[in-house]
């Protein structure tokens, strides 16, 4: 479950990663400035990242669901998994795009949704030009993540399981918070083995307080 105080009365009864969620939830995040503050400072990472690529290819928002990042940069594709919710219903374990047409793929709080990473690293090799990059936001794994989720989330961290893969029927609720930390840190020997055309660059902390306290 989750905190009382940390749940938003608008979204109460609204199925999650439907059409009017998501839209409730980005008017919440523009309305909210402190919340705006730390997504204003994601988007804008984020962006850094896919400016830093070569200058040919689109650039592709995987799991736009409340997202605003397409007010920041119009060129920007966005897509969900679930349908009238952005421009282009995708999965990120099967890419409608052609080879090398790709110069970003960004992901906000999406990584963990994904039930085969392995999948989605092999569509992103394919579909990345050369120097094309992949940036995410994700859940640090730190003693309070494992508290916090393991206790009063919906979501599941399990950073105990041996396999990446898991089985998904719901993509806002089967997850696992604690997959990045796994593919990236845990796991980085195999990681880099299975993918070895994607390096690993940069991991980096980010402020977390004001979204936690967000309730959205």
């Amino acid at each position: 479950m989750t905190l009382s105080w940390l749940k938003e009365p608008s979204l109460a009864g609204l199925k999650s990663g439907t059409p009017e969620f998501f839209a409730i939830q980005k008017k919440l995040i523009l309305q909210r400035s402190l919340l705006k503050r730390a997504y204003d400072d994601w988007y804008r990472r984020l962006l850094e990242d896919a400016r830093s690529a070569p200058a040919e290819g689109s650039i592709l928002e995987l799991g736009s669901g409340g997202s605003y990042l397409k007010e920041i940069d119009p060129t920007i594709i966005t897509s969900d998994v679930v349908p009238d919710v952005a421009e282009k219903v995708v999965d990120a374990r099967a890419l409608p795009f052609a080879g090398r047409s790709l110069r970003a793929l960004l992901l906000s709080h999406v990584f963990h949704h994904i039930p085969d990473v392995d999948a989605f690293f092999k569509e992103a090799e394919r579909v990345l030009v050369p120097g094309g990059v992949i940036s995410m936001i994700e859940v640090a794994h730190t003693p309070f993540a494992r508290f916090f989720f393991r206790h009063f989330h919906h979501e599941p961290y399990e950073d105990g399981r041996a396999e990446w893969a898991f089985a998904q029927a719901d993509s806002m609720m089967d997850s696992n918070q604690a997959l990045s930390w796994m593919v990236f840190e845990r796991d980085r020997e195999k990681f880099e083995a299975s993918h070895p055309t994607l390096k690993l660059e940069k991991l980096q902390l980010m402020p977390w307080l004001t979204y936690f306290v967000s309730g959205v």
